[in-house]
C-alpha cells in the first residue's frame, strides 16, 4: 500500500483543564486535498501547529511525508510549507526581497536561489510587482507571496491555515487556482477553513472538527448524503398530470399552485433514472425538472454546534 503523506492516531492535546485535541485519527493520501471543517475553537490550527512542529502533543502517533512528527522533526521541516492565518511576509521588504531572503533560509545556494524566485515571481503573477514596497500591496497579492515563499524549497506536503480567510472573491479564485495547480503536480495540501465552498471546490476529502474530535469525514459527495433532505421537484402541465403522478409516486409532496411534486431522493442518477422511467410508463410528460441535494452548509450546521461529546459518523466506501 502506498504510504500516506500524513498519518494521525490518537492525537490528544489540552491546555490545563481544557481538551482541544481528543483523540484524533486522519489519513491523507499523497498528491490530494483534505480540509479541516469546523467552528472556531474546534482545533483545526492547533492541529496544524502540531503537525508542523510548532506544538508538542500530548499523545499520538503522527508522521508526514514519512518522518516522524515527534522523533524526527527536522526531516518534517524539511519537507512541508505552511502558511498560517496571517501574512508572514516582512513589509519592509519588496517581494523578490522576501523571497530570496526565505530562499537563504532554506540554504538553496546563490545561484538555486535566483532561479527559483524568477520561477515563484512569474508562477505566482508578482513580476511587475517583484521590486515595490509591500505597502503598495493587495490582500491578494500579499496572499500569493505568502504562498509563493511556502514553495520556496519545493516542500511535498503544505499545511495552509483559513488560507483565504479576509480576500475578495476574485482573489479567493486566484487562490484556488494556485491549490489545484500545485495538487496536480503531485503536492498534498492540509488546509483549514470556514469557507464551506472552499472546501467543496477544492477537497478530496474533508473532515469535520467539532469540540476536539472529528465527528465525520469522507468526500464532499459522501458528507452531503449523511444530512436529510434531497429530493427531486417535477413540474406539470396541469393539475391531472399532477394528480396521476402523485399516484404513481407515493411519498411525494404536492405543491398545488405550482403544480409540482417534491419526490425524496439522494439525487443519484439511479433514482432520477427510476422515476423518470415510473412517469414514462405512465405517459407522464414533465414540464421541468430540478434536484436538490444537501450541501456543505447544511452538513456543518448538522455536525457541529453540540457541546455535547459525539460518536464518529461513518461514511460509505469509495464512491464508485
Amino acid at each position: 500500500m502506498t504510504t500516506p503523506a500524513i498519518s494521525v492516531r490518537g492525537l490528544l492535546k489540552a491546555y490545563g483543564t481544557k481538551t482541544v485535541l481528543d483523540g484524533i485519527d486522519l489519513t491523507v493520501a499523497a498528491g490530494t486535498v483534505t480540509a479541516l471543517l469546523g467552528p472556531n475553537g474546534a482545533g483545526k490550527t492547533t492541529a496544524v501547529h502540531i503537525l508542523s512542529t510548532l506544538v508538542r502533543p500530548d499523545a499520538g502517533t503522527l508522521t508526514v511525508a514519512g518522518c516522524d512528527v515527534l522523533r524526527d522533526p527536522d526531516g518534517v521541516r524539511a519537507a512541508i510549507g505552511l502558511t498560517g492565518q496571517f501574512s508572514a511576509v516582512d513589509g519592509l521588504l519588496t517581494g523578490e526581497e522576501n523571497l530570496l531572503l526565505m530562499a537563504r533560509l532554506r540554504h538553496l545556494g546563490a545561484a538555486r536561489s535566483k532561479s527559483r524566485v524568477t520561477e515563484l515571481l512569474d508562477q505566482f503573477d508578482l513580476v511587475e510587482a517583484a521590486r515595490k514596497p509591500l505597502a503598495t500591496y493587495s490582500g491578494g497579492m500579499r496572499r500569493r507571496l505568502d504562498l509563493a515563499m511556502t514553495l520556496v524549497a519545493t516542500p511535498s506536503v503544505i499545511f495552509l491555515d483559513e488560507p483565504t480567510t479576509g480576500l475578495d472573491p476574485r482573489s479567493r479564485h486566484v487562490v484556488w487556482d494556485i491549490v489545484r495547480r500545485l495538487v496536480t503536480e503531485g503536492t498534498t495540501v492540509l488546509l483549514t477553513t470556514q469557507h464551506l465552498e472552499e472546501a467543496d471546490r477544492l477537497a478530496d476529502q474533508i473532515a469535520v472538527l467539532d469540540g476536539g474530535r472529528i465527528v465525520a469525514d469522507g468526500t464532499p459527495s459522501q458528507l452531503k448524503s449523511l444530512v436529510p433532505g434531497g429530493h427531486l421537484r417535477l413540474s406539470f402541465a396541469d393539475a391531472a398530470d399532477l394528480d396521476a403522478a402523485a399516484q404513481i409516486l407515493p411519498g411525494s409532496a404536492r405543491d398545488e399552485s405550482g403544480l409540482a411534486l417534491t419526490v425524496p431522493s439522494d439525487g443519484g442518477i439511479g433514482a432520477l433514472r427510476s422515476v423518470l422511467d415510473r412517469l414514462d410508463a405512465a405517459q407522464l410528460e414533465v414540464d421541468d425538472l430540478s434536484i436538490h441535494t444537501p450541501d456543505l452548509d447544511d452538513v456543518f450546521f448538522a455536525l457541529t454546534g453540540t457541546t455535547q461529546p459525539r460518536d464518529r459518523v461513518e461514511t460509505k466506501g469509495p464512491e464508485s
